[in-house]
């Protein structure tokens, strides 16, 4: 596992419980958006945190963690990863998966093995605007293979979009509710200008909030849940 990053705790990346985030290193999309550009840019990579000292950690919080967020980067390049997470699991930790949804087989092969309690799938754009949003070439399909395995599966799920105001219409967010028809859970996430993968994004205003009530207005008609964060 190439980890770069732990959060010790936290009480709203997992919703209803106390966990820990670990983040790992390298991502196969090129956001330009992104806010974790040390895990996605190997120019900007710190080394990596030993697995066994982050195993250790958790053994010693048991009790006091309800469960561990695996978020990244992108977490299903690891070629460890089934394993860390049953590790994990032995120890009696829920665990929750971010994921950018580009491998299916692996989120099958983890579903399949009961490994995960919890799956948050980032649908970055419309499938016809999914290359140019990503900045690297993508089969749409993959990701629509990733969603159809995840609406499949029955543990608690969310799909989530960066609403980046710049790259993405109120038209485009329409579009991803009606792929990711059957969902319970939507989340738009407001774009927070900070340090960003690409620099220029670093000072893109968020999107006005008016605007993002709207949105949620129309997204309820499709999907039960829509939540703003």
């Amino acid at each position: 596992m190439n980890i770069g990053g732990l959060q010790k705790v936290s009480l709203i990346d997992y919703p209803g419980k106390i966990s820990a985030i670990i983040f790992t290193q390298g991502c196969n999309f090129r956001c330009p958006y992104c806010h974790n550009p040390e895990l996605v840019d190997p120019k900007l990579y710190k080394p990596c945190l030993f697995p066994k000292d982050i195993l250790d950690f958790l053994d010693h919080r048991r009790g006091k963690l309800d469960a561990v967020t695996i978020t990244g980067g992108e977490p299903t390049l690891q070629d460890d990863l089934i394993p860390f997470i049953q590790k994990i699991r032995k120890m009696g930790f829920a665990v929750k998966l971010d994921s950018n949804g580009s491998h299916p087989d692996v989120l099958a092969r983890l579903l399949k093995e009961k490994l995960l309690d919890f799956v948050a799938l980032d649908i970055k754009a419309p499938q016809d605007k999914y290359r140019q949003t990503v900045k690297v070439p993508v089969d749409a399909a993959v990701i629509a293979e990733s969603v159809r395995i995840v609406l499949k599966s029955k543990i608690p799920q969310e799909f989530r979009t960066t609403v980046v105001k710049s790259m993405l219409t109120a038209k485009d967010i329409l579009a991803i509710a009606k792929e990711i028809v059957g969902a319970k859970r939507y989340a738009l996430q407001r774009f927070q200008p900070a340090q960003t993968l690409d620099p220029e994004f670093a000072g893109e205003n968020s999107c006005p909030e008016n605007e993002l009530l709207k949105l949620k207005k129309q997204l309820e008609k499709i999907v039960p849940l829509v939540v703003i964060r």
